[in-house]
């Protein structure tokens, strides 16, 4: 078991004080994590001792600052089971892992009569690049709805396969409805349609085991700021021969193999995606960050937010709010709720005031708000460092802002 009051030890962020002196209750976990000393060491460390560029150089510094980087791609192989470093394309942000491939390949192979399929749920990171290369190809984007309960309508999603179907970019995790995807059953059945699949791990890969060889994905994108690992740092994972089928996103110095008056061609994997001064410093701390989540565990760290969840779902029964999503068993470690007659915005404003940090608004996951019929949802969101005190202290600011407002 995951215990969570000796985990807080390692982040000096949760000793804060906010509000005019109350205890900082961090429950914004899905917008970015907090990060443990062990992560803020080894990236000042290199700054410190290290600090070069990286690639052509010769000298000690340059050649040291190499290695770390090649073994900040090798440690995220390993982490994800990718069969090697050459799979793994570091990019700023999932976002751009995302766009890298919806532009590189969406828009250089879609034609007109194509299908891009994807979900209601999707967060914009996932929905909108795909709307544009749609717009820009005369591809069709078909979206799979939703069940009642907030889980991917999986005979919907097998109905809006078909022998058009080109591309698949579905979530493993809803930022909104906390829904769990069958990512497994998603990519056998985006594969049968001769479809390459595209899965959005943000809000999984930080929470749970994950291994693209069993699950089989085309490609997985996440970020390392949900992970405890610094921002400016995401992660592209593509299956090798996806990866050498493509071109470039960006294009410049690090990337190419030879350049002439006439052209150029391109470096090896996954360097050829990697344009400019790629990220070092970012790189050293993602590798601490998952060097930390393998020695809390990922199954224990899953098995932590569940019960989280569970605690969140019996506090809030006794109070009038409306919970979005399926049950705790079908979700992962968020919470998005609704409190008749308060604001998402005001509602988030009265628990900053008791100390307690949530997003408020829509998620960036607007198409899933309009098609529930919501504005806007506070959510709070559970991670390693995160008590059942936390949670008792989130229900009791939503029960002070109820009385503020006299509901």
């Amino acid at each position: 078991m995951l215990d969570a009051k000796a985990v807080r030890r390692d982040f000096p962020i949760l000793d804060r004080k906010v509000s005019g002196g109350k205890p900082l209750v961090y429950l914004d976990n899905a917008a970015t994590t907090q990060k443990p000393t062990q992560v803020i060491d080894a990236m000042d460390r290199y700054y410190r001792e290290t600090n070069s560029n990286v690639h052509r150089s010769i000298h000690e510094l340059g050649e040291r600052a190499t290695e770390q980087y090649v073994a900040a791609h090798e440690r995220v192989a390993e982490f994800i089971g990718a069969s090697s470093y050459e799979e793994i394309v570091f990019t700023k942000n999932c976002t751009e892992a995302l766009n890298l491939v919806a532009y590189s390949r969406g828009l250089r192979e879609l034609k007109p009569g194509d299908e891009v399929v994807i979900s209601q749920m999707e967060h914009h990171s996932n929905f909108v690049p795909w709307l544009e290369v749609c717009r820009l190809t005369g591809a069709k984007l078909r979206i799979v709805p939703l069940t009642p309960e907030g889980m991917l309508d999986m005979a919907a999603y097998e109905a809006a396969l078909s022998r058009r179907t080109r591309l698949v970019s579905l979530t493993a995790m809803s930022n909104v409805l906390g829904t769990i995807t069958p990512v497994k059953e998603i990519v056998k059945l985006g594969h049968e349609a001769g479809a390459t699949v595209i899965i959005d791990g943000a809000q999984s890969v930080p929470h749970s085991a994950t291994d693209v060889r069993a699950t089989g994905e085309d490609f997985l994108a996440f970020s390392a700021h949900k992970m405890l690992g610094p921002t400016g740092i995401g992660v592209l994972y593509g299956r090798r021969e996806k990866l050498l089928e493509m071109e470039p996103f960006l294009f410049g110095g690090e990337m190419i193999g030879r350049v002439t008056n006439e052209g150029a061609t391109w470096n090896d994997l996954p360097w050829k995606f990697e344009a400019g001064t790629p990220v070092i410093a970012e790189a050293v701390g993602l590798h601490a960050a998952i060097d930390y989540l393998d020695a809390l565990g990922m199954d224990a760290i899953h098995q932590h937010e569940r019960k989280l969840v569970e605690r969140a779902f019996e506090r809030l029964a006794h109070l009038p709010v409306k919970i979005i999503g399926p049950p705790p068993s079908k979700r992962g470690g968020l919470v998005a709720v609704e409190m008749e007659g308060i604001h998402a915005h005001d509602l988030a404003s009265l628990l900053n005031d008791q100390g307690v940090a949530v997003r408020a608004g829509h998620h960036c996951a607007q198409p899933l708000m309009n098609a529930l019929g919501i504005a806007s949802t506070v959510r709070a969101s559970f991670y390693v460092y995160n008590t059942p005190a936390e949670v008792d202290a989130f229900v009791a600011a939503l029960e002070h802002a109820r009385k503020v407002f006299q509901l």
